[in-house]
């Protein structure tokens, strides 16, 4: 056992006497790598970058396309040009009437409504396009004032197409109101036909 120790004890002195021995031959050597700079060329790559052509873009918006088909024009629809008051068609009566105001909004003469203003109905743009013709009748009131109250679809044909345009119409209407004793007053049941045709 004590020969084992001593031969340990001596391997490990000569290892470190010849470790000192590598270090100082090392020191002394004359080519240090420390102290020289690196050996060899050194190659700098630069790329070079190829001149771009700029494109120019045209930011104009293009033209929408034609439309396969131009609309026909609207046409005028026509008015039948009688009043129906309790199913009597009055038609073109020649009726003298004094339209001169006494005091304020009064009138000096007596005389049924008649009818001043009638605005053309807009056509039903899809009525229009499928060529569709027809007629409503309106039952309405013209007021004191000659104003069109209450206006009530009483029979149209085809059933819902021009019944809001006529209705919308009907209200633009304008009257002489009916005049009983010097006094304008309301007349109910008024109708009146607004027919849909279509011009060639």
């Amino acid at each position: 056992m004590a020969a084992r120790y001593a031969f340990g004890v001596l391997l490990g002195a000569f290892a470190t006497f010849l470790l000192f021995l590598i270090m100082q031959s090392v020191i002394k050597s004359d080519k240090s790598g420390l102290t020289e700079g690196a050996q060899g060329r050194i190659v700098d790559f630069v790329r070079l970058q190829d001149d771009e052509e700029i494109e120019i873009k045209n930011r104009k918006p293009e033209p929408p396309p034609p439309p396969d088909e131009q609309p026909p024009d609207a046409p005028k629809p026509q008015f039948d040009s009688s009043d129906v008051s309790q199913g009597v068609d009055i038609g073109l009566v020649d009726v003298n009437i004094d339209l001169n105001v006494g005091g304020i909004g009064g009138f000096s003469s007596d005389g049924d409504y008649l009818p001043i203003v009638k605005v053309a109905p807009v056509y039903p743009r899809r009525a229009q396009t499928r060529g569709i013709e027809g007629y409503v009748i309106l039952e309405f009131i013209v007021t004191r004032t000659g104003a069109v109250a209450n206006p009530v679809v009483i029979e149209s044909k085809p059933p819902g197409i021009f019944d809001r345009a006529a209705l919308n119409a009907a209200l633009k209407f304008k009257y002489k109101p009916k005049v009983v004793n010097g006094e304008a007053i309301d007349v109910a049941g008024v109708r009146n036909k607004i027919t849909f045709e279509l011009q060639d």
